[in-house]
């Protein structure tokens, strides 16, 4: 069974499965949530906000979630091409779905090293 990230406010709840979730990007008090079927979903809450909930809901698999740099945390199962030097990321399942992002050499190098140490483990 899947487990899902909540987010609610007075007026409506919205829910992501796990595995659905690809990245998230913020715009000051404003993140949008990218998902496999390519949509995206605009919420009202910060990035460190939207961090915290995926620490306090998602409990083993908030491992795979990933905060690279000040505006962007990734799902890092969906990771398949990182490009440091040019500043480029490409997160895909090799099926349905490809985003290209962009991040700085420093969060991307952070990245690589997390993820070369993760295969070995």
């Amino acid at each position: 069974m899947s487990e899902y990230l909540t987010i609610s406010n007075t007026n409506a709840m919205i829910r992501f499965a796990a595995e659905s979730m690809v990245y998230v990007v913020a715009y000051g008090n404003y993140s949008d949530i990218y998902t496999c079927d390519g949509k995206s979903h605009t919420v009202t809450l910060q990035l460190g906000e939207i961090e915290d909930l995926i620490d306090e809901q998602l409990h083993l698999t908030g491992e795979d979630f990933m905060r690279i740099g000040k505006s962007l945390i990734v799902n890092t199962c969906y990771v398949t091409y990182i490009h440091p030097t040019n500043r480029q990321m490409v997160l895909s399942d090799n099926h349905t779905f490809k985003y290209n992002l962009e991040a700085s050499k420093e969060a991307l190098r952070n990245l690589k090293e997390y993820l070369e140490k993760k295969k070995n483990k």
